[in-house]
């Protein structure tokens, strides 16, 4: 059978099982058969534990595959078009943004080093991965793996989105291109993992319905989307990020005598964000003295960093322990430059860097295990960095796992809030002598076997917060902004019915102002699943409720693709469930995921908001195909 991904990572491939069946006669010289099963089918990240491919059909695939990112969306809420983001519902911390340009709603797709996958399979794959767009497109990501030999395989990962919309201006193309490589000798003293990343995030903006009153109502001009009149008529924007990646290890004498290796890593990562326009937009701006005459109407902004990093690696089964120095270059800037008040702002930023990184790794009776990473850097225009992860797991009772993290940084604020320059003199801003952001991170999980349940808890402390006013200029908190998230998962079942649920109960406990936020997030998910056409295939049929309560949502700003304090013509968003009525099958090694989704608008007109302006999308028919070519 194929192994099951699930949250103790029961898919893990162990030592002790034989990966390819062998048929023998039994006969002296007789010829051996090598039939491949599914553990010849295996992906890793670097320098990780390998896992089997999964193609066992579990109820949470059904929230993976119906999103356009392939990405469990629990604690979002999606705009009306795919590939054009979400509204985060949860406070979460994304790594990606340190000392980087990484607008927060191009973010969502964005694959980092860590997120990388590289396979070893016995014989030529391939897998497609089909969703159906808004109108007039698709979303395909396809990837093709082979290993030449035992030891060296390579990857060619691609995908592309393109969809239309429901509303005017909404376009959505996104791609992702994704070349990866591993190799390892024959004795293991030498291994590479490489890969080169391109991506790109491409929006038309709207900046969102006029008439809001005419959509609550649901009056009938607004049946065709296309008759709502948007706010911007010719802009739009696009992120584009592309890595060089490199990272081998030697392992100079006998592993079993001196278990120690030489480890260096080299990457090159260039940051893109472009905000077009056709002409100026009168949304923005009341009269011409808000506008710079001569200024371009296109603006650029970039992020670059090359990295190299050489460490020593003391490894062995039970202890693992690698440090090493770190040195970099970053540069931040943006396409033109601007003078306020006789004062030139700079138009790139640059720096060198030279800091330590280090990892720790513990494993003790299989019951515990922790662990560890640590980076610190110091430069001269981005100041201190400083970065520490922490993770407990144990199993104190048979198929019981308790997991706990401690996690701290402190660290620049993200580039986009730094610097920017436009046409409208509104938006143009420098934050100077900003102070790091601190997050500090305490939680963990309890996971038991009762009713499959996972029990949750999280504890942020941010100092500095970072964030955008109602008027989208850059400001930190000048006290500490704290906020808890408890909550739990647990599926009920009772024959071939079942029911999943998963709820989160979060709350600002100070400075709530600052990062609104809903009070209650849930899902069910209730369905059925057996075997059928006499086992030939696996049925799931069910209805999917997902709820979030109401709330005064930040808005949604186009001009840097962030989210922005509410002003006076927002208004609160929540309170609407979305329902989605679902079939899905597996016939062998193929998935089909189809959903009727938003179905409540079928009896009532739809109410709902991703963000103020911003409608969820209308009743749709959405599909899903994953499909596996194990050769």
């Amino acid at each position: 059978k194929a192994q099951i991904i699930n949250k103790t990572d029961s898919n893990k491939i162990g030592k002790k099982l034989e990966d390819t069946l062998v048929i023998d006669s039994g006969r002296k010289d007789s010829l051996k058969i090598f039939k491949p099963t599914i553990n010849d089918y295996q992906y890793h990240t670097q320098y990780s534990e390998k896992k089997a491919f999964d193609t066992v059909m579990t109820f949470d695939k059904t929230y993976i595959f119906s999103q356009y990112n392939n990405r469990d969306n629990f604690g979002r809420i999606q705009f009306a078009n795919i590939g054009s983001g979400f509204n985060p519902l949860s406070y979460e911390v994304n790594t990606e943004q340190n000392l980087a340009l990484l607008p927060a709603n191009k973010s969502y797709g964005i694959l980092g080093i860590n997120d990388v996958l590289y396979y070893d399979v016995k014989t030529p794959t391939a897998s497609f991965i089909y969703h159906n767009s808004m109108k007039n497109g698709a979303a395909l990501k396809s990837l093709y793996t082979q290993n030449i030999g035992k030891r060296f395989n390579f990857a060619l990962e691609y995908m592309g989105l393109r969809s239309q919309g429901l509303y005017r201006n909404s376009l959505a193309a996104n791609n992702n291109t994704l070349f990866s490589g591993h190799y390892i000798t024959k004795k293991g003293n030498y291994e590479i993992f490489t890969h080169y990343l391109h991506q790109n995030v491409n929006n038309q903006e709207n900046g969102g319905i006029i008439e809001d009153d005419l959509f609550q109502s649901g009056d009938s001009d607004f049946k065709n989307r296309q008759n709502a009149q948007v706010n911007l008529a010719g802009t739009s924007s696009q992120f584009s990020y592309r890595r060089y990646f490199l990272s081998h290890q030697f392992t100079p004498f006998n592993s079993e005598k001196f278990p120690f290796r030489i480890r260096h890593t080299i990457f090159h990562q260039g940051n893109k964000y472009f905000y077009h326009q056709d002409g100026v937009e009168s949304y923005w701006y009341s009269n011409n003295d808000d506008l710079i005459n001569g200024f371009p109407l296109s603006t650029k902004k970039y992020s670059d960093n090359l990295s190299n990093t050489v460490s020593l690696v003391l490894d062995n089964e039970k202890f693992k322990l690698d440090a090493g120095v770190r040195y970099q270059i970053l540069k931040f800037g943006v396409s033109d430059g601007i003078i306020v008040n006789d004062i030139a702002w700079p138009t790139e930023i640059k720096e060198n860097r030279l800091g330590a990184v280090g990892n720790l790794q513990i494993k003790l009776w299989d019951k515990v295990q922790v662990n560890s990473f640590l980076e610190f850097s110091n430069g001269s225009e981005f100041g201190n960095y400083l970065k520490t992860t922490n993770n407990l797991k144990f199993e104190p009772v048979k198929d019981y796992f308790v997991n706990a993290k401690v996690n701290f940084q402190s660290v620049y604020p993200t580039f986009n809030y730094l610097l920017n320059t436009s046409v409208y003199k509104h938006f143009n801003y420098y934050l100077q002598d900003a102070k790091n952001q601190s997050i500090m991170e305490i939680g963990g999980n309890i996971n038991l076997k009762w009713f499959r349940t996972e029990l949750f808890v999280n504890y942020f402390r941010i100092e500095n917060y970072t964030y955008f006013d109602s008027n989208a200029m850059p400001n930190q908190s000048e006290s500490p902004l704290n906020i808890s998230q408890i909550g739990g998962d647990a599926t009920f079942s009772y024959g071939n019915f079942h029911l999943n649920t998963r709820v989160q109960f979060q709350n600002a406990l100070t400075n709530k102002e600052l990062y609104p936020m809903p009070d209650f997030i849930g899902r069910a998910n209730f369905f059925y699943q057996t075997q059928a056409f006499k086992k030939a295939a696996e049925i799931q049929a069910g209805i999917k409720v997902y709820y979030f309560s109401k709330f005064a949502s930040r808005d949604y700003f186009p001009v840097l693709n962030e989210y922005i304090l509410p002003n006076a013509n927002s208004f609160s968003i929540g309170g609407q469930p979305i329902a989605d009525l679902y079939f899905n099958m597996k016939v062998k090694k193929m998935f089909f995921f189809i959903e009727g989704q938003q179905i409540g608008t079928v009896l009532s007109h739809n109410k709902a908001y991703a963000f103020p302006h911003y409608p969820v999308y209308d009743f749709r028919l959405n599909i899903g195909i994953v499909w596996y070519l194990f050769n």
